[in-house]
């Protein structure tokens, strides 16, 4: 690839540009000298030819300056609304270099294009000869949810001036849009992080947003018990119109209908219609837009009933988010055609979520959790390319810095949905780490992606991807090193590695335990169980992996001093483990030693020998249903071969109709039990048998787990047969057993459904099934 000279550049900008693509010049001079330490000089007529020359600005304003390449700017149709124009000439050529902007958001989004293809080095600016790219994004809406809450990961320790580099960053890969949570919502009103109360941080982001000539959202939940009551009403119009007057730009509001917040539908859009009227006394042109998050199906009926039937003129639009029962392409094909909708994709969480890690490994999703540093740019990939068709656009959903990468995808999809991934990664690796390391660190990315996907046990690219990283580490310079993206990166390779040597050794130890439990009938069963004890004891007298470990702890420091990174509730005052603080569950037990330590209790307190032994065979024999019996663990995709798959992900992302992978971690649980498989809403987690014996007769046992204990479940055999009815899961856990009906069978098979309550709203969890145990009941062996 051939490159022109630019260390010496000169940046052109016409007269009279106005305030947004002022602020475009500036992002350009200020970027690329935080980059390469090169300060361009800004001017405002052409230099002598023998001066490299970045010329900036509206299309027809550059066509009027008295540069040789001008006209260019004009010759032809522009791209379109929010496009730009970009040209380089050939290497033997006077580097005369062209953005021109089809409006003010063109000339932001070409400079970003720019900031993005140059090779920045300390004292060198490059960028390749030859370019002309006329360019203008196929998605009106491309956005990010920025919350200053002490609910997130980072994000409320950040000042206005992080905030703004925040805003560029997004900028540079299309982003036109923020949205802003207010005050009060559903969160603590204060963070022993926070630099500026947060109205006031409120409205300076809205001013930053405005300053560049972006879009301002408002994520507006409606927190308030009954707006069937005139006071609480008038109360909620006074506190949301008092936060609309104060802001310098709004240009939406959303208000989900769930999570937070649980009025009726009726109630909710009459508030939101009085509302509307308040928003725009201050904001004339900004818009109200709703979701039907957390509806049951009554509420979901009587929603789109009133969008049928009514046609509420205020209402802007609806907006598709997690915990809505039915998937995008039937929300739109019930709505009227006049409501556009918009995505509002959480890319920030990893399980228990609108789009979870299918079938992630258990010591990932328990240790690492459910905000994590999670870049998973092929599959934001595929999402984004699935369900886009059917919106105006997104603003996606976060709750930190951790989903960084993400974001990037988003965002550069939103601007062309075919655009190359890797690219993609590599224009992120280029303007976020460095010229130099831009392939490299787009590869690592993607490594990172992969040490999620199978069993950890058996991935043992996880190791290379460290060594990757490791490889990059000792290559950085002392900058680099300080760059809060390549320390996210690196935590995570660390992390991971770690996890995966604990797994190792502590899937060996419980190996060795069982071998000592297996000598029980020669040395006894209280020898044995102490022999097995002191095996396990091992993970924490004699733990490994403990430079990296140690490298993970540096690092957390090193991201709450660079990007305000909470990484633990103790060292950082996160708000919560669950928040992304998984330095403070990076040791848990990955094996089930604190189920076997607390069944070593148990049998301890047996006074019989006899009984000693058959509680120690009961441990050896758990997955052994007899003869001609089968075993599922439902949560171990390697371990479930009756479970009837569903959609293939690429088709259902969301798992709407598809059983997924769910985690939760009973107190002294067997691992079995700290992960199951579940289905939302209303769809049903089938298995299904063949190759019964027809004149056998069959119990079920099974296993309840998961994270909703009060929804209660139904198991039906066949076509209809009730095994039994809807019952609360047992708490704690223990297995229960059924007869499963003989006419269930037909010709050798079998098909057992587990339902939730129909009609069901909220985040639609419920079903979850742990283990199953089909265990011949009448004695005979299948022969």
């Amino acid at each position: 690839m051939s490159l022109i000279d630019l260390t010496r550049a000169v940046v052109v900008r016409p007269e009279g540009l106005s305030g947004p693509e002022s602020r475009a010049v500036t992002m350009l001079v200020e970027e690329v000298e935080k980059r390469s330490q090169v300060r361009w000089p800004v001017v405002s007529a052409w230099p002598p030819e023998s001066v490299p020359a970045v010329a900036v600005g509206p299309a027809a304003a550059l066509a009027a300056l008295a540069g040789p390449q001008a006209a260019w700017a004009t010759e032809r149709a522009g791209p379109g609304p929010e496009g730009y124009r970009i040209r380089t000439p050939e290497a033997d050529s006077p580097p005369a270099v062209l953005v021109a902007g089809e409006d003010a958001r063109g000339v932001l989004f070409g400079v970003g294009r720019v900031l993005r293809l140059l090779r920045m080095r300390r004292g060198s600016v490059r960028l390749p000869a030859g370019l002309e790219i006329a360019t203008a994004p196929r998605t009106p809406l491309r956005g990010h949810q920025l919350g200053y809450r002490p609910k997130t990961n980072s994000y409320d320790g950040w000042t206005l001036s992080m905030w703004e580099q925040y805003v560029r960053d997004l900028v540079l890969f299309g982003a036109n849009a923020i949205e802003l949570i207010p005050p009060r919502s559903d969160d603590d009103a204060d963070s022993p992080h926070f630099a500026l109360p947060p109205m006031e941080t409120m409205i300076g982001m809205s001013r930053i947003a405005a300053d560049y000539g972006l879009d301002v959202w408002i994520w507006y939940p409606a927190m308030d018990a009954d707006y069937g009551d005139p006071a609480t009403v008038e109360g909620a119009l006074a506190e949301w119109e008092a936060v609309f007057r104060q802001l310098p730009r709004v240009d939406a509001v959303f208000v989900p209908g769930g999570d937070p917040g649980h009025t009726p539908p009726r109630l909710l859009m009459d508030l939101l219609g009085l509302q509307t009227q308040r928003l725009k006394r201050h904001h004339p042109r900004a818009g109200m837009w709703v979701s039907p998050q957390s509806f049951d199906a009554a509420w979901m009926a009587e929603f789109l009933r009133i969008l049928s039937e009514e046609r509420p003129g205020w209402l802007s639009g609806v907006v598709y988010g997690p915990q809505t029962r039915m998937s995008l392409p039937e929300l739109r094909a019930a709505m009227p055609e006049q409501y556009p909708i918009r995505h509002y994709p959480d890319i920030t969480h990893t399980r228990n979520c609108q789009y979870p890690v299918p079938d992630w490994d258990a010591a990932f999703a328990h240790a690492e959790g459910r905000e994590p540093i999670n870049p998973r740019p092929r599959a934001q990939a595929a999402i984004f390319r699935l369900l886009n068709v059917h919106t105006v656009g997104f603003i996606a959903y976060s709750e930190g810095c951790n989903d960084d990468v993400n974001k990037a995808v988003w965002s550069a999809l939103g601007w062309d949905p075919d655009a190359d991934l890797m690219e993609v990664l590599r224009d992120y690796g280029r303007v976020c780490i460095g010229d130099e390391h831009a392939d490299a660190f787009a590869q690592g990315l993607l490594a990172l992606e992969r040490n999620w996907e199978g069993p950890l046990l058996a991935n043992a690219g996880v190791e290379t991807t460290l060594r990757q990283f490791q490889a990059l580490e000792r290559a950085a310079s002392p900058t680099l090193r300080l760059n809060w993206r390549f320390q996210q990166a690196l935590y995570r390779a660390y992390y991971d590695a770690y996890l995966r040597r604990r797994l190792v050794y502590e899937s060996e130890l419980q190996e060795r335990a069982l071998d000592r439990l297996r000598e029980a009938d020669r040395i006894g069963a209280l020898p044995a169980v102490a022999a097995a004890e002191r095996v396990l004891e091992r993970a924490a007298t004699e733990p490994v992996g403990q430079d990296l470990r140690a490298r993970v702890f540096e690092l957390a420091e090193a991201l709450f001093q660079s990007v305000r990174m909470q990484l633990s509730v103790g060292r950082y005052q996160a708000i919560a483990v669950g928040r992304g603080a998984n330095l403070d569950t990076i040791d848990l037990p990955l094996n089930d030693a604190p189920w076997l330590l607390r069944r070593f209790a148990e049998i301890r307190a047996l006074s019989e020998e006899a009984d000693r032994l058959l509680a120690i065979t009961a441990i050896l024999d758990w997955t052994n249903p007899g003869p001609g019996g089968f075993y599922d663990e439902l949560g171990n995709p390697a371990r479930r071969p009756h479970l009837a798959p569903g959609e293939p992900y690429e088709r259902d992302p969301a798992f709407l109709a598809s059983p997924l992978t769910g985690f939760s971690r009973p107190e002294g649980a067997r691992l079995s039990w700290c992960r199951h498989a579940e289905t939302l809403f209303d769809t049903p987690l089938v298995m299904r048998y063949r190759d019964l014996d027809p004149e056998a007769r069959y119990r079920v046992r099974v296993v309840y787990s998961g994270d909703a204990w009060t929804r209660r479940v139904r198991l039906v055999a066949g076509d209809g047969h009730e095994v039994h009815p809807f019952l609360e899961k047992p708490r704690p856990v223990l297995p229960l057993e059924f007869d499963i009906p003989p006419a269930a069978i037909r010709n050798g098979e079998l098909a057992l459904a587990w339902h939730g309550e129909p009609g069901r709203g909220g985040n639609g969890r419920g079903c979850q099934v742990a283990e199953v145990w089909l265990m011949r009941a009448d004695g005979r062996r299948k022969t």
